[in-house]
């Protein structure tokens, strides 16, 4: 059976195609739910982490193309999106692993990242994603992943099936050619629950508050929102 080779998005669906452009408009939501939830100032600081080289899909690095200060913008990933500084001018991009970030602790005011926990791998790594995150974060952190229990899964664009046991999951992935979404490495969803386990882990004592939130499609929660707000100290 011929592989199904996903692009940079990790993602098999065709430019321009009714799965792209429902994501689209689900990012839309989410932007508006950023800018809504992090208290996010013109002057703040911004570090948008797993940012890609796709330019095929239209809300690719979304961030990037719908935040207005540009200049507050530093992007950074294991792609090369150098591109983005191009074209938008003023922003900053970063070769760097979400994992461990060439950044300072307290480096930025808000720290956004999109869909980027399904892709890192074990359940450890997500915690670690995490907790970098809010490392390098001095007020707010928001981060997005697709909700495991959603029908439709957003990368193979398959309904139902990811619903099995993860490992029964995986297997059916390589019996039927779509091996790269067999690897945890490239594709591990997480529930609501999880979410909220590997938040609690990863921000505990770092002053975060957690809170993981929904948005839905069609009445149904599509994507999770891992919303934390680091709780002011007294001076």
């Amino acid at each position: 059976m011929k592989e199904a080779t996903p692009n940079s998005q990790y993602n098999v669906a065709r430019p321009g195609s009714l799965p792209v452009r429902i994501a689209t408009h689900q990012r839309r939501v989410m932007y508006r739910e950023f800018i809504e939830r992090s208290g996010v100032k013109d002057e703040d600081r911004i570090l948008d982490v797993g940012v890609t080289s796709d330019q095929t899909y239209t809300s690719s690095n979304y961030f990037e193309a719908w935040y207005p200060h540009k200049a507050r913008i530093t992007a950074c990933g294991i792609d090369d999106a150098s591109f983005l500084e191009v074209l938008y001018p003023g922003l900053t991009f970063v070769t760097a692993n979400g994992l461990d970030l060439p950044f300072a602790d307290d480096a930025f005011d808000v720290v956004h990242s999109s869909a980027v926990l399904e892709h890192v791998g074990s359940f450890a790594n997500q915690v670690r994603l995490i907790q970098e995150c809010a490392r390098v974060a001095r007020r707010h952190i928001f981060l997005t992943t697709p909700n495991r229990w959603f029908p439709v899964e957003f990368h193979t664009v398959l309904p139902l099936v990811h619903w099995l046991p993860k490992p029964a999951f995986r297997a059916l992935m390589r019996q039927t050619g779509r091996g790269f979404f067999a690897d945890e490495a490239n594709l591990n969803l997480m529930s609501s629950a999880e979410l909220s386990q590997a938040a609690t882990q990863a921000l505990r004592g770092t002053g975060f508050t957690p809170v993981v939130a929904t948005v839905a499609l069609g009445g149904w929660p599509s994507n999770l929102l891992l919303v934390a707000e680091r709780r002011a100290t007294a001076s």
